[in-house]
This record gives structure tokens, sequence and C-alpha cells, in this order.
């Protein structure tokens, strides 16, 4: 009877092996390499012990899987972006894929068209009219065989091996909260944009808003009208109501304007006509410490200012010292209270920006030379809210604007393009090619909204030269016209005209859902 139970023990233990056997060489990430559908994955080292990501390690107890190794001589080189922002997506849209494979490594599926993410926050417009999928922007990356999309968010870069250290976005999914694994590349764009600064405020990031996702439209949209039907409750004393009901915007540029005008338009032509209990209630303060849209002509910002103040918004001049909870309080004492909170003071680079052992520009930027490149470093490129120029090529550092994204990565689509059919897109190939033109911005000029169909242009390249700068209901159909043509898909562009037709013809949607 022993031999027999050893024998079965024997038996259950090699089934067991070749049942783990089996689930391993099933997934892709958990074999050295496979085939999936004809697009070739992967050679990779599972624990690699020489190299580190620039950021520290949240748990000791990682594993790194495999991840897409070095391509061979006879393959398309790849191009590793990062970031499917403004400039990210309008370098895939360029790149050629029949020159390179494409691989994006983003948090995010899709490209947000900021310009009208505001309109989405009240229901002027649908979330997904602001949504473009990245697959639409740059269809290879679905259909090639060795180009790919991953959803995951970078954690280091190695330049010197031609790295990138990625971990999986998982949204709570525990058993892949570990997943980490590397990808190679032989260009590396990064355009990892910028993150909303907050000046080290406190309270500003667990009470506040921003303004930049899709997601924060949505936390937007739900605050506010769930504000409004918590203030129609029974035995709800005056006071909260007025807490409740009083939206505050901190930063009075292009965004924070935009948002209060469209608030103001929500509440004058929906609230009032649909909570008439609260209609009494229900204000907009923009708090500023400077002049708002300071980029603007001091014309169109007193233009700006009367039809702010007269849409019902309070514009305050402070500076925002503590964010508690219920109520902002400024830098006189003066206590402000809110019951939503949006915060839209500019953007700064991000914390692995910071960290990454790269040459770096005027404040704390990736810096780049004229043609975009990152100095001292091979293949790799920076460009959108995260770069800037070094101090040797005497630019300045540009605004952290949508044109100057788009335009760049424009610009650098190009380049890569008559790189790879000059032979250079391979790992270190591109020493002798000579690179054309080096990158030059020309400002195409300024528009924003105010609320009450009406808009200001500014198309002039500095505030100091001369050109058209325009204020009212012409200048708000222009501002219409010209970002219905920006949005990137037909799609979406039938669904921003049938969402706008909409709003005028039944209001806006104020279902809570």
């Amino acid at each position: 009877m022993a031999w027999f139970r050893n024998l079965s023990k024997f038996s259950a233990i090699n089934v067991s092996h070749q049942t783990q056997t089996r689930n391993r060489s099933a997934h892709p990430f958990l074999s050295s390499s496979f085939d999936f559908a004809s697009r070739r994955f992967i050679s990779s080292v599972n624990h690699p012990t020489e190299e580190k990501p620039s950021v520290e390690e949240s748990s000791k107890n990682r594993i790194q899987y495999p991840g897409l190794g070095p391509t061979k001589p006879h393959e398309k080189p790849r191009v590793v972006v990062l970031g499917s922002g403004w400039a990210g997506c309008r370098l895939m849209k360029g790149l050629d894929p029949k020159i390179y494979d494409i691989v994006c490594v983003s948090p995010r599926n899709h490209m947000v068209f900021t310009p009208l993410l505001a309109s989405t926050c009240v229901g002027t417009l649908e979330f997904r009219s602001v949504a473009e999928p990245i697959t639409s922007i740059q269809p290879a990356i679905s259909r090639e065989p060795g180009s790919f999309f991953f959803l995951a968010n970078c954690i280091g870069i190695h330049a010197d091996k031609h790295m990138v250290h990625c971990e999986a976005v998982t949204d709570g999914y525990k058993h892949l909260d570990t997943w980490r694994y590397t990808v190679s590349y032989d260009k590396l764009v990064i355009a990892l944009g910028a993150q909303p600064t907050t000046f080290g405020i406190q309270g500003v990031k667990e009470h506040a808003i921003f303004l930049r996702e899709v997601h924060h439209a949505q936390q937007i949209r739900r605050k506010l009208l769930h504000n409004l039907m918590m203030s129609d409750l029974p035995g709800v004393t005056e006071e909260e109501k007025q807490r409740l009901l009083h939206c505050v915007v901190v930063g009075g540029g292009p965004t924070g304007v935009e948002f209060s005008g469209e608030l103001s338009d929500f509440i004058m032509r929906d609230v009032r006509q649909r909570y008439a209990h609260v209609k009494d209630y229900i204000h907009v303060t923009l708090i500023e410490a400077n002049e708002i849209l300071s980029t603007f002509d001091d014309r169109l910002r007193r233009y700006a200012t009367k039809q702010l103040t007269k849409s019902g918004v309070r514009l305050v001049r402070g500076i925002v010292k503590d964010v508690q909870a219920e109520k902002v309080i400024l830098s006189d004492d003066t206590e402000v209270p809110y019951g939503l909170l949006v915060w839209s003071t500019g953007v700064g680079p991000s914390p692995l920006i910071q960290s990454l052992n790269l040459p770096k520009s005027h404040g704390g930027r990736i810096g780049v030379d004229d043609w975009l490149r990152v100095p001292v470093v091979q293949d790799v490129f920076s460009i959108g809210d995260c770069s800037g120029f070094v101090e040797s090529t005497g630019k300045p550092t540009l605004p952290a604007l949508a044109q100057v994204a788009e335009r760049q990565g424009k610009y650098l689509a190009n380049l890569l393009n008559r790189i790879g059919k000059a032979g250079g897109g391979h790992a270190n190939s591109a020493k002798d090619i000579e690179l054309g033109e080096p990158f030059v911005y020309q400002h195409l000029g300024s528009m924003a909204s105010v609320g009450s169909y009406k808009a200001l242009v500014d198309l002039r390249q500095s505030k100091e030269e001369k050109g058209i700068s325009m204020a009212g209901f012409v200048s708000w159909f222009i501002w219409r016209s010209a970002y219905l043509t920006r949005v990137v898909s037909w799609r979406n562009r039938f669904y921003v005209a049938i969402n706008w037709a909409t709003t005028l013809v039944f209001g806006r949607d104020i279902s809570k859902i």
C-alpha cells in the first residue's frame, strides 16, 4: 500500500506540474515568447537584478513579467510613445506604420479633446463626444502584428539600454497589482503631459476637483447634481443650502473662465427652471490671484470681466492659503464656504518627470534641443507639456497649450518618418542622418468662451503685436466653428453638433446617473 500511495502522490504532483506548465504557456506574459494571432511578442528577463526603475518600489515583492524585447535587424524598428495626450496622439497619427511598429503606453486608451471638456460637466455635451479612442487615431495599433497599446503607467526609463519599465493599470484587480514588465524601443517619445499645480497648498488634493480628464468632468457633474438635490431636502438650513449650492472655481485662466461661463449658463437656463425652490441660492465664485485671462488683450479681459459679472459670476481677487472640507481660506483669512470646488491654476511636471535622470529645462520639464531630441541620450525625444527647450538653444519654454503639443507631435512624426526612410529607424543608427529644419513654433491665437453665447478671439501672436482681437456673439460662433473642425474624428464632430443642437432646443440633461 505504501508504494501505491507514493505512486498516487507522484502522479498528482506530475499532473499539477503539467497543468501549471500549460497555464504558463497559455498566457503571453508568463512565457518567454509566443505568437498570438501573428503578433510577435517578446522575450525578456523575468527577474532583472541589475536594473531598477527610477521611482521607488512600493512593495518588495514585485514580480517582473516578460515584455517586448529588442527588435531584430530584419524587423521594423519600434517607436514607443509614452502618453496619449495631444502631443502623443498627433505623433501617432502622423507616424508611417509601414516604417515603424508603434507601441503606446498610457493609463487611458483615448485622447481627451480638452477645449470642450468644461461643456461636459453641465450636460452641454456628452462625455463620449470629447473622447477619441487611440485605435481610431492610429488604426495600426490594433491591426499591425508588431504594434500594441498597453494600459499602463511608465515607472522608469533606462535610456542606455533602450528600455522602458511599465506597471499595468489594474483598476482594483488585486491579483494583477504586481504586474510589471519592460518594453524595449528603438525610438522613444516621452509625451506624458503635466499634472495640475497645487503650490503646496494643504487640502487641495483631498477636497478640490481638477478638470483635466473625463473622469474629472464626471465627478464634477455628479457632485453638482447631488448638491442640487440635497439642498432641496426638508430640514436643510438656509446656511447649509447656501454652502451646498456655492460653486467655487480657483484659477482665472481659460479653463477656469470657460467652466465658470458654462456653469452660469447652466444655472440661468436650466437650474432656475427645474429647481425653483433653490434657484436663489446657487451661485458661482471665481477666485484669481491676479487678472483673469492674463494672456489676452486688456480690452478682452475687461469684456470677459463684465460678461461674467453680468451672468452672475462673482469675481474675487485673492490667494488661497488653505483648503478645508467645506471652505476655502484666503491669505487675508477670508473664509469662502463651498459645496463644489474646482481647481484650475495651471500645470507643472509630474513626479515621474522630475525623477528621470535626464536634462531639464526651466520649470523642471525634460530638456530638448531644436529638433525635440533629449540631449546626452540616444533615440529619446520629448514633446508636449512635459518638455521644454534647454538653455543652450536660446529659446523660451513654450506654454502648456494644446496647439503647442499638437504642432510638436506633427513635426516629430515627419522627422521620425524621414529618419526611418533614411535607414536610421533602429536603435543607435541615426547619428549621421540629416535632420532638416528645426522645430519653430508660431502662435495661432487664443480663444475662450465666457457664457451667454459670448466668447473672446485673440489671433495675435503676442500681446505686443497687432492683429485681430474681438469679442461677442460673432466670436462665440468662431469659437464653436473652430473647435468643431478641430475635433479629431467625423464621428465625434457629429456627436458634438448633435449635442449642441439638442441642448439649444431641449435644454441640458440634469439626470444624475
